[in-house]
């Protein structure tokens, strides 16, 4: 049932090379990250096809592998056993067929049979107007060994958005699962008078697919434009994550360009509606969007995100390179919210440790071997007499280099500056924190242009890229009070992704 295959197998051809001749000097740049997915060439966005298959972890990428730009999208591939060393594999997906010539869009993947299948949309410019002038549609891919794939010669698979108060052209980024015995997917949508919605479908075969419903719509401040839907069970309640488009500012939330986040609620799989309750973020640093969710082997729930945003100054693509992915990261409910815990697997990449316990901090004072700039850092702090305190990393000899980490104890807020980081795009962000026993627990994550921060337990995420001076590793704590670090243990983090040969 498959496509003539031919153009598209020379289309990844092509662009292989592109990418694998590029990629020696890629390599080279000291912001390329060391611990995270990358591309091995060129840019990167949205995850997709995150899927636990036969054993091992697949992850698919929207990726143009012949610019540091945004353009015609491919689906790039790699894979893993313990989420942590990753190999990339060759490019699965090309734009080669008159219903995808634009783009092979972002999507899914499902097994079906032993076999590997993925859902993505195919994009079509029908004007200069990429807003108005467009034409998207569903199509299906499928793979024996879940390294090659073809498209199906019933492509597309679902051509039209359905009637109603549904946009015509903006229908995308199919999340495909199973249950019971029927196949399901969402599709990103809006309605015409541009407020964001999802759009429910269900197949005996995935091939035919039937409209189900409107399965969940945008109120208020909820953005023009849903993309990337998601929709699993977690702890018995089912879980919509998505990525508004268009919300405004409110107070120290939505202050990126666009935002990734969550309802939990309650989908009926006879009418096809979600009932759900407020919309949460999932992260609330600079850099995060498109997260997307599998399941594994045992039975966790694990998401992963574009770790970047769109028109946000990336310096590395002056390096012929642009976008990562986050860390991969554990999702659970507690207390009626979702925390995002980084996946225990980053055990396997830890290297030398340095341990200290119970040091007052009042003023300013740095520790022996604490400092990288590919590290893990595990942190308690007990605030003591404290109204400010925190650190500052990947600070230079001159301490005018640096990106600083603080809590607020007056107003319950923690504060990730980037105003001092260096290259690429400054900012703040602040997330609502509570002390636990006057305790603040953070797990930090940095490489080489990129920090992760995990608050009491993964409560809090905060991501952002950062682009300092290869020099500037140092690490500076601070609270200008009496204050106690009860421990800091810091893990140097070895690379962890391996090329194909040319």
């Amino acid at each position: 049932m498959e496509n003539n295959t031919s153009n598209h197998k020379e289309q990844i051809a092509k662009a292989m090379k592109s990418v694998l001749t590029e990629h020696e000097k890629v390599k080279q740049d000291p912001w390329r990250l060391n611990y995270h997915v990358v591309t091995p060439a060129f840019w990167m966005n949205d995850p997709n096809g995150f899927i636990f298959y036969k054993g091992e972890y697949h992850l698919f990428y929207q990726h143009h592998p012949y610019s540091p730009e945004w353009g015609p999208m491919f689906w790039g591939h790699v894979k893993s056993k313990d989420l942590m060393q990753w190999t990339h594999l060759p490019i699965a997906l090309a734009p080669s067929e008159d219903y995808d010539a634009d783009g092979c869009f972002s999507g899914s993947a499902i097994e079906k049979d032993g076999k590997l299948y993925l859902m993505y949309t195919g994009n079509v410019w029908t004007g200069d107007n990429h807003d108005t002038d467009l034409k998207q549609v569903q199509c299906l891919a499928v793979s024996e060994d879940g390294i090659h794939f073809d498209k199906v010669q019933e492509n597309p698979v679902i051509s039209d958005a359905p009637e109603g108060n549904i946009h015509p052209y903006h229908f995308r980024d199919p999340k495909v699962w199973k249950h019971n015995d029927s196949f399901y997917c969402v599709l990103g949508s809006k309605t015409h008078e541009e407020s964001g919605q999802i759009l429910l479908y269900r197949s005996d075969d995935l091939l035919s697919w039937e409209f189900m419903a409107i399965a969940a719509k945008g109120k208020g401040n909820l953005g023009y434009m849903w993309e990337c839907p998601d929709i699993f069970t977690l702890d018995g309640r089912e879980v919509l994550v998505m990525s508004p488009q268009g919300l405004t500012p409110e107070g120290e939330k939505y202050h990126n360009l666009h935002q990734a986040g969550y309802v939990l609620g309650e989908l009926n799989y006879d009418t096809g509606i979600l009932q759900h309750g407020g919309f949460e973020m999932l992260d609330y640093g600079f850099d995060f969007y498109a997260p997307q969710t599998t399941i594994d082997d045992q039975g966790r729930r694990i998401m992963i995100a574009w770790m970047a945003m769109w028109e946000s100054d990336m310096p590395e693509q002056k390096q012929n390179w642009a976008g990562a992915m986050t860390l991969p990261r554990q999702l659970v409910l507690e207390d009626g919210k979702i925390k995002s815990k980084p996946v225990p697997e980053i055990d396997n990449i830890r290297g030398n440790l340095i341990s200290y316990e119970n040091l007052i901090v009042d003023g300013e004072i740095n520790f022996n071997e604490v400092e990288g700039d590919s590290i893990e850092l595990d942190i308690y702090i007990n605030a003591k007499e404290a109204s400010q305190f925190g650190l500052k990393f990947r600070m230079s000899e001159t301490k005018k280099e640096y990106t600083e980490l603080k809590y607020d104890v007056k107003n319950e807020l923690f504060i990730f500056d980037r105003n001092h980081a260096g290259a690429g795009p400054g900012g703040v962000r602040k997330a609502p924190v509570h002390l636990v026993n006057n305790n603040l627990h953070l797990r930090v994550f940095i490489d080489k242009s990129s920090v992760e921060v995990f608050i009491n337990d993964g409560e809090k995420v905060m991501t952002g890229r950062i682009y300092p001076n290869e020099q500037s590793i140092a690490i500076q704590f601070f609270s200008d009070a009496l204050c106690q670090i009860n421990h800091i243990k810091k893990w140097e983090l070895q690379h962890s992704m391996s090329y194909m040969e040319k």
